[in-house]
């Protein structure tokens, strides 16, 4: 364990997806996990959840079943959890490891998500497509540190989270929002409004949250 100005690291992985894995415990962010000096669970990123879901709260008042693309530590499972109890969730991460820390330090064994080790494109087509289940919330962040891999920034992936949407369904995008990240991320908004027929910008701290409805 080691001590920094008011910080603890509590544990340290070397992951073969996300390389060096650090979870940390502040006096300002409590319990934490970054990968490369980002955070990718806890801390500033539930809050970042936080405000978004808010909104969505607004928009959808039930979500009877909640799919999260790139589970992580589960941060924004336990938002989902909070505002919608009785949603029956089911979280996708390639990383085996980041769901073990969500389990042993961010308390996600508690909060009754389903989790699913696997690459989010292969379970759309291997798993979920066939199960005949439609999700009112669907919740997209597929960092790996602070890139996007390229599979999930073209059209037949957010056509294939489309198509898992209910009627009347929202799709959450999560993506920076800072310095180069801008652009990349005006360029996404525009593949998303080709696809669904609304796309809200939500911006929280250095993000841009796309809430978009079918």
């Amino acid at each position: 364990m080691v001590f920094s100005l008011g910080t603890k690291v509590l544990a340290k992985y070397d992951s073969p997806i996300n390389g060096k894995v650090e979870v940390i415990k502040s006096i300002a962010w409590g319990t934490y996990v970054q990968v490369g000096g980002l955070t990718q669970s806890g801390g500033v990123v539930y809050d970042v959840w936080k405000t978004t879901l808010k909104r969505v709260k607004g928009k959808r008042q039930e979500v009877e079943n909640c799919l999260i693309l790139g589970l992580a530590g589960g941060s924004a499972a336990k938002l989902v959890r909070q505002f919608w109890p009785e949603s029956k969730m089911v979280g996708v991460d390639i990383d085996p490891i980041m769901i073990d820390i969500g389990k042993q330090f961010l308390g996600m064994d508690e909060i009754g998500v389903e989790t699913i080790v696997g690459d989010a494109v292969e379970v759309i087509a291997d798993q979920l497509t066939h199960k005949n289940i439609s999700y009112d919330l669907i919740l997209v962040d597929m960092y790996v540190g602070t890139e996007v891999p390229e599979q999930f920034e073209d059209n037949k992936f957010v056509r294939s989270v489309k198509s898992l949407l209910s009627k009347d369904g929202l799709a959450v995008f999560n993506r920076l929002y800072y310095g180069e990240k801008k652009q990349k991320a005006k360029d996404f908004m525009d593949l998303l409004s080709d696809e669904f027929s609304v796309v809200d910008p939500v911006y929280p701290e250095a993000n841009v949250m796309y809430v978009c409805e079918k």
